[in-house]
């Protein structure tokens, strides 16, 4: 290493103004009983204006007597890992990493000390800013030199874990304990997430646990920002600006800085949590463009292995989490990157729902999830669309035979029988999105297609899910299959309208009553994603709702006027809104109002039936629709 046209190691240190003896000599009188060497080396160590010169001088006298520096010495090591060594002239950074790598290999008991030092600095540093004769504490988010102090921690944390192979066991605790509150900045959370996710770039065993880690954090994000307050949030910030652009005009000819600002009012979200949220997606989407494509092209290997990780942590935190809106685009962005992932998807999301083994929460949810993916994934063919609808209908008609073969009297319960009606609701939805890509070359293949799915029988049998889904969903689906006459629901929605009363429960021995709730109202997952500067990634794969131009697939006086009032919901492309329908989900308390036995199944054999071992992967299915 070179300095000035000298060699820097073998040179004799800078003089410099100091006290004392050597550190060698200090540590050698304070074995004796003398600290008062001691003391005034940790003293000249904490000083705030400390040289680059004096840092250099005392660092290579402590490689010189490492073995020395036993856990007696705590806090003098302490001290000396406090050195504001990152963002330092170069020669102060290099000495600094090798007085890390010898510590760390000489005495590893301060080897997590070195670690929570180095993630220290993953985050901009706090400054003082002092305004009308007050501190004031703030994160130093404009500093320029940020991206080069960064590159200096990771060298250092690739230093040390090169020479300790354990480093990755002790260091996942650290970057969890030292992971910034929700409320801070939106730059703090973005730099240590974009250091946390360079760190799985060189120590690949912690991605798994990092990638959980993050995506935990951003679901806490998440499901405190609701739909409804991010939309309430930006529909003021824009009345705010109409307004104040309704008085600013005329007074000042500024063009050019008033586009200038509403470009940058364009990118950012109004509502605080999903600003955050926001910043945190677009890091997240980032690193995961870059990890699976080298060189512009994808790299398939990497990108397996990628998916593997990120499907772990959906299993684990994704699926369970109630109302989430954002975070499940990662794997959706991530699939849109090969067909063959976004069918092991798929393949995944049916394994969960057709399990016994699991929790019938968890099986309604992937049920949602398969559902809201087929339909609004612009890169899922056809051929993949068809083959899912398979495997539901398949499983649904199973499933109605089970109910039929049974004795006892069958009502509609979405505590016994959830996950048979998410998977009805998920194949309606399916069919309401894509059934123009059904029916589109071949308008009569794509006809007997829709008829070989044998849908009356579905809603004609005595589960009737009809009643159940969502009445949105209901509507459209009614108005669509009557329009191409594959099964007509009309008058099933009339008979459950007349019978749908309130439903209530009370404990056996107690007066408390609760409104039963309807587990069919957060059934997609995929709806419209809100987030500004990420959602760029997200728009062009993202299949929106195209109003039906066809006035002819509203039915005059066979609806009640609620129900076209949800449609219209759906027609603009918003959730429909559930309040009203929640306390009324038919259970096993009113068995009085089942379907009558003259309503039940028809005799009719499932055409498309296929055997248990052909409902196992979608990508067979999608070779034998094609």
């Amino acid at each position: 290493m070179e300095i000035d046209g000298l060699d820097f190691l073998n040179t004799p240190p800078m003089k410099t103004v100091r006290f004392g003896c050597s550190v060698a000599e200090t540590l050698t009188k304070h074995k004796r009983g003398d600290s008062s060497d001691y003391e005034l080396l940790k003293h000249q160590l904490a000083d705030p204006e400390i040289k680059d010169a004096q840092i250099i001088n005392w660092l290579q006298e402590f490689r010189v007597c490492v073995t020395q520096l036993t856990k007696d010495h705590e806090q003098l090591i302490y001290t000396v890992l406090r050195l504001p060594w990152v963002g330092r002239s170069q020669a102060v950074v290099e000495e600094y990493m090798a007085f890390l790598s010898n510590l760390v290999s000489a005495q590893t008991v301060y080897l997590c000390a070195c670690l929570k030092m180095v993630v220290s600095y993953f985050t901009p540093k706090r400054v003082t800013i002092c305004e009308g004769g007050i501190d004031i504490s703030d994160s130093d988010d404009e500093d320029e030199n940020l991206p080069r102090n960064f590159d200096q921690c990771h060298q250092a944390l690739q230093l040390i874990a090169r020479y300790v192979p354990s480093t990755s066991y002790f260091l996942m605790p650290i970057l969890q304990e030292n992971f910034p509150f929700m409320q801070k900045s939106s730059r703090t959370l973005e730099c240590y997430v974009h250091n946390l996710l360079r760190v799985t770039v060189y120590i690949s065993s912690l991605r798994r646990e990092i990638l959980e880690v993050i995506i935990g954090k951003m679901l806490k994000l998440d499901v405190s920002a609701s739909r409804s307050d991010i939309e309430e949030a930006e529909e003021k910030a824009m009345q705010n600006q109409r307004a104040e652009e309704q008085t600013e005009e005329g007074l000042f000819d500024m063009d050019e800085d008033v586009s200038a600002d509403q470009s940058s009012r364009t990118t950012v979200m109004a509502h605080p949590v999903a600003e955050r949220l926001d910043s945190l997606m677009t890091v997240l989407m980032a690193y995961i463009k870059d990890v699976c494509h080298v060189n512009g092209s994808l790299h398939v290997e990497k990108t397996k292995e990628l998916y593997k990780d990120l499907l772990s942590v959906f299993d684990k935190l994704i699926l369970p989490t109630y109302a989430s809106c954002h975070i499940q685009y990662t794997l959706f962005y991530l699939c849109s990157f090969r067909l063959a992932l976004a069918e092991a998807f798929l393949d995944h999301l049916w394994k969960i729902l057709q399990s016994l083994s699991q929790p019938a929460v968890l099986r309604q949810a992937a049920a949602g999830f398969l559902g809201s993916f087929l339909a609004r994934a612009k890169f899922t063919p056809v051929s993949t669309v068809r083959a899912c609808l398979n495997l539901l209908l398949s499983w649904i008609h199973r499933y109605i035979d089970d109910q039929d073969s049974n004795s006892r009297q069958i009502c509609c319960d979405t505590n016994l029988h959830g996950p048979f009606y998410c998977a009805c609701q998920a194949a309606f939805y399916i069919l309401i999105f894509r059934h123009r890509g059904i029916l589109e070359g071949n308008m009569k293949k794509g006809l007997e297609y829709l008829q070989s799915l044998n849908l009356e029988r579905v809603v004609m049998c005595q589960l009737n899910p009809l009643k159940v889904c969502l009445p949105s969903v209901t509507s459209m689906f009614a108005a669509i299959t009557r329009k191409y006459q594959v099964v007509f629901c009309y008058t099933i929605i009339e008979r459950n309208n007349r019978h749908m009363l309130p439903v209530v429960r009370s404990s056996a021995g107690g007066d408390s009553v609760t409104t039963n709730t309807n587990p069919l109202d957060s059934l997609f997952p995929f709806d419209p994603y809100l987030l500004k500067r990420s959602g760029q990634l997200i728009e062009p794969l993202y299949q929106v709702w195209e109003e039906m131009a066809d006035t002819e697939l509203l039915p005059a006086k066979t609806v009640q006027q609620s129900l076209r009032e949800d449609e219209d919901d759906f027609l603009c492309g918003e959730t429909p809104q559930t309040e009203d329908t929640v306390g009324i989900t038919p259970t096993s308390f009113d068995s009085n109002i089942h379907s009558p036995s003259n309503m039940g199944s028809p005799p009719i054999i499932f055409q498309k039936c296929i055997t248990s071992n052909e409902s196992n992967s979608i990508r067979k299915n999608v070779t034998d629709s094609c």
